[in-house]
């Protein structure tokens, strides 16, 4: 499964680990991890297979370390300088830009923690911890940015809107790179616009 991101060799940059993490990426995306070999995993990367056990003492290693470091939990330290004062839609704009998950690399991990989460505990784990985040983070940016004072509840209704708005397009953008269609990109711009008058008009009933 191609795609834009150049695939590294040992040639190029020598990290053995890194390429070990490229191939499983790549063939735990296409296949799932269960019918992905070391064996596999190895060839892809071009190094010997004992080499992948030097880096990861089991498989399922590789997998909790490709999540961990390809797509964590928590992928922003600080969220604070996103913030535009009495602009809630542009402060949501710029915290999806800062995430940046409809990156192609972000698309295809997370194609890999969905599939995986319902076998592997770890992975539903890692899966809650990033969606807690990802909700947290924008009601921190909202409340801070909101022109208004608006209660949590509405706080917490328009977060839960913008992380499944989030989530949504960058599905959509998986698929189209799937079907090489890529360049027709959904517009977040008006969600944001939506969420914002919403937590505006909301805040402003004292709803």
């Amino acid at each position: 499964m191609p795609g834009p991101r150049q695939r590294r060799t040992a040639s190029v940059d020598g990290d053995a680990r890194e390429l070990i993490l490229d191939a499983a990426e790549e063939l735990i995306a296409e296949s799932g991890f269960d019918a992905t070999s070391t064996a596999a995993i190895a060839k892809q990367a071009g190094v010997p297979k004992g080499l992948v056990f030097y880096y990861f003492p089991t498989k399922s290693a590789i997998l909790t370390t490709l999540i961990a470091e390809r797509l964590p939990a928590e992928p922003l330290a600080d969220v604070a300088g996103l913030v535009v004062t009495g602009e809630p839609e542009s402060t949501l704009v710029n915290l999806e830009a800062a995430l940046n998950l409809r990156d192609h690399h972000s698309s295809v991990m997370r194609v890999i923690i969905w599939r995986e989460a319902e076998t592997h505990p770890a992975v539903r784990a890692h899966l809650r911890r990033f969606r807690t985040y990802l909700h947290d983070a924008t009601v921190e940016v909202l409340r801070a940015s909101s022109p208004v004072a608006v209660s949590a509840r509405v706080l917490d209704s328009c977060a839960t809107t913008w992380v499944a708005a989030m989530f949504s397009v960058a599905s959509i953008d998986r698929l189209r790179d799937l079907d090489g269609t890529r360049e027709h990109r959904e517009d977040l711009g008006g969600v944001a616009r939506v969420v914002a008058a919403g937590l505006e008009q909301l805040g402003a009933a004292g709803a």
